[in-house]
């Protein structure tokens, strides 16, 4: 019998219990997909100072990912949008009280070795090149992810920066529509989007980079973040059309896009809020991480992973 015991003991000192996650608070975070690379490694670190709770990221174009919330009613305690103005036109007052804008960020145009004209390509002929009927692109859908929509704004803008019809040129055979008014520019985009062949839309811009490594598309929007952390190369576009810079902001505010939902999106800089969902399953835990984030040793994080931190971060309340 003791022998019996004694082999227990070593199969247990050998083989123990598996920790089960039952033990541990999972909170749940919804925020854009190109938040995924800096907040799997604020994951890492939040979990080693906070070894009772298991984060589970979810990612997913922001409007996505804050619909989940309020229509969906999904459970879920904390969304980190890359629109920091999504939070309070869509979920003040009921599902959140507060935002803070904690990152920055910008529009680039992604390519790789193998596509097309990549040689050739440069800050002043991006759009001639495509134009080119043999050169597959793709942005992500406006309605779901705000790199969608920034892009849309970003081709309205490049109009009045090189003085030539680029957004009609690029987007002529789509359904989306886009009207030159006294203040400026108004894009509409439908509930289901058309566009010719030689344009590739997915619902989050990061869907996007498995085409582009793939080579079935040549050209991608994504946030400069994005590019560096998966080591694409890139046009930079002009700060009068990348949506990075405040100097820019009136300039940028001339153009106006209004998504099937019927909410209307004004141009500005690229600002990234975070929120803690009133109602959250885990208040106290998403605090927390919500707290980490803003820190200095988020932003700590976010910086090493390309992403621009706003440190300290600006508190919008409602």
């Amino acid at each position: 019998m003791m022998k019996y015991f004694h082999f227990i003991l070593l199969f247990f000192a050998i083989f123990p219990f598996p920790s089960f996650s039952a033990d541990k608070v999972n909170l749940i975070v919804f925020h854009a997909g190109s938040l995924t690379v800096p907040f799997e490694a604020a994951k890492k670190e939040f979990e080693r100072l906070h070894p009772e709770i298991d984060v589970r990221l979810e990612p997913s174009g922001s409007v996505q990912a804050i619909r989940k919330v309020i229509d969906l009613k999904k459970p879920c305690d904390v969304v980190a949008s890359a629109d920091y103005s999504l939070i309070p036109k869509l979920m003040f007052p009921k599902f959140s009280n507060h935002v803070y804008a904690f990152a920055r960020n910008e529009l680039v145009l992604c390519y790789t070795n193998s596509s097309k004209y990549s040689n050739e390509i440069n800050e002043n002929n991006w759009y001639e090149i495509l134009k080119k009927s043999n050169v597959k692109w793709g942005f992500s859908n406006p309605n779901l992810d705000p790199c969608g929509y920034r892009t849309l704004m970003a081709l309205s803008l490049a109009d009045f920066y090189y003085k030539k019809p680029i957004f009609e040129s690029l987007l002529s055979n789509s359904n989306l529509s886009l009207a030159r008014e006294q203040d400026g520019i108004l894009i509409t985009v439908p509930n289901s989007l058309k566009t010719n062949h030689h344009i590739f839309i997915r619902p989050k811009a990061v869907a996007l980079l498995g085409l582009l490594e793939s080579g079935t598309i040549d050209y991608a929007f994504e946030y400069k973040s994005v590019a560096l952390q998966h080591k694409l190369k890139f046009v930079e576009l002009p700060p009068e059309i990348n949506l990075s810079s405040i100097k820019f902001k009136d300039f940028y505010s001339k153009v106006y896009v209004k998504l099937a939902n019927g909410k209307l999106i004004k141009g500005k800089p690229i600002v990234y809020g975070i929120t803690t969902v009133l109602g959250a399953p885990h208040p106290k835990e998403a605090k927390l991480w919500e707290d980490f984030i803003i820190s200095g040793k988020g932003a700590e994080i976010l910086r090493r992973n390309y992403q621009e931190p706003m440190y300290p971060p600006i508190l919008i309340k409602k």
